[in-house]
């Protein structure tokens, strides 16, 4: 990719000044990626460009969330459209884009997954869902497995199980951690806490991205939901970051083939338009009668983009095209492994895909994967990072990405590992 650009000191001192206004009117918990971090001005398809009109390959799309990329025309077109008609009321309001979304999302959903409660993150969406549950069963008490994150409020925070992540110093008491899906004892120290204590629900992702793209083993959701069936407990499938054909299908928990009580989802509905969803059955549904409201939650503007993505992605199949691109994608970055020890494992599925680096248990593998950034960076690709130890290269592209483009982006990454061995 060519990243050539002239120097322009103007452009850099830009650059400088957004740094100083981030120092000094920005709350420090909220930081950026890259020792020399560009400054991205425009989207364009699968790339992003800075402020001195460099190129990058954009290989994490917003924490994938955007699906068809930047700057989607189908996407731009049914913003405009809606924003001339009506850009804003709130819920209280009927208006057409909410219940056009809450019908498609129901019948993309499996089967019994029918309503719908709308809101502006990923994080509400989850906090959702452990509000619902607990109304339902009367219970306060959840359980949450290791290495798995659901959001940044307080509910949400107290289920997440990264430290990193847990930054609030008085968590609630009312979730329990269990072992991941990287432990064997997982679904037996699930089982042990459903059958000695009440609980109003577990929650987890189907694939864990932020902890480090780590994959449950096979028929384990199909345990988890008969765990849940024979203690009366509720299943909240955190799927904010595998859902809307991320990993091959719509919603990951359809290769397992089950059916959750709860499924959460955001980033990718909306390609980059705050919105998210709170997905759960008429049974739970009809319990939820106290009033409640999010004033961004169904956006007209937010809805009809969310429609316009899912009718594209069902028009293109990008399911099928998540699933053979990320094929594609693993077969080249399973060959550099097997020419380059720094990597020591690969896994995910669909375009959700981790590459670790080193050994996570100590710092040095950390500072290698950062290294590895920054060099990517400077030739023009961007990727994500996750794990615990932060040492997991994230691939998370647009599902429209091509084949060619992650050949080029797996051709640099080799050149860039190679470097480090010097």
């Amino acid at each position: 990719m060519n990243v050539a650009a002239p120097q322009n000191t103007t452009i850099r001192t830009g650059v400088a000044r957004v740094l100083e206004q981030k120092r000094r009117f920005l709350v420090p918990s909220v930081y950026h990626f890259y020792c020399d971090p560009p400054l991205i001005v425009r989207g364009d398809g699968c790339e992003l460009i800075d402020s001195e009109g460099r190129r990058y390959l954009d290989l994490y799309s917003g924490v994938g969330a955007m699906s068809l990329g930047h700057s989607h025309p189908d996407v731009l077109a049914a913003a405009h459209r809606q924003i001339e008609e009506l850009q804003h009321t709130t819920t209280i309001y009927l208006t057409p884009p909410m219940f056009d979304l809450a019908e498609r999302l129901a019948e993309l959903a499996p089967a019994e997954i029918n309503r719908s409660f709308f809101c502006a993150s990923g994080t509400e969406a989850n906090e959702s869902a452990l509000l619902m549950a607990s109304q339902f069963t009367g219970r306060e008490q959840f359980l949450s497995l290791d290495r798995g994150l659901h959001g940044r409020t307080k509910a949400a925070m107290s289920v997440t199980q990264i430290p990193m992540w847990r930054t609030d110093p008085f968590l609630l008491n009312t979730c329990t951690r269990v072992p991941g899906y990287d432990d064997q004892s997982s679904l037996q120290s699930i089982e042990r806490e459903l059958r000695t204590r009440n609980y109003a629900a577990v929650i987890a992702e189907p694939i864990q991205g932020n902890g480090g793209i780590i994959m449950p083993p096979t028929g384990y959701w199909q345990t988890l939901r008969k765990l849940c069936d024979d203690t009366d407990t509720l299943l909240i499938a955190d799927e904010v970051q595998t859902g809307i054909n991320r990993t091959g299908t719509f919603f990951a928990v359809n290769h397992e083939h089950v059916t959750p009580d709860f499924i959460t989802t955001a980033k990718a509905l909306g390609n980059g338009f705050p919105i998210a969803a709170c997905l759960t059955t008429d049974r739970i549904a009809d319990t939820c009668k106290r009033p409640a409201a999010a004033t961004y939650g169904a956006n007209p503007i937010a809805c009809a983009v969310a429609l316009a993505v899912l009718e594209f992605h069902q028009e293109n199949n990008l399911a099928a095209e998540a699933m053979q691109k990320g094929i594609h994608l693993e077969v080249n970055l399973q060959r550099l492994a097997q020419r380059n020890d720094i990597i020591t494992s690969i896994r995910g599925r669909g375009l959700m895909i981790g590459v670790e680096l080193g050994d996570g248990s100590n710092g040095a593998a950390a500072v290698i994967t950062d290294r590895v950034l920054e060099a990517m960076k400077d030739s023009g690709f961007l990727l994500g990072k996750t794990g615990l130890g932060r040492n997991v290269v994230t691939f998370m592209p647009p599902l429209v990405i091509t084949a060619q483009q992650l050949d080029t982006a797996c051709e640099q990454f080799e050149q860039v590992l190679d470097s480090m061995k010097k």
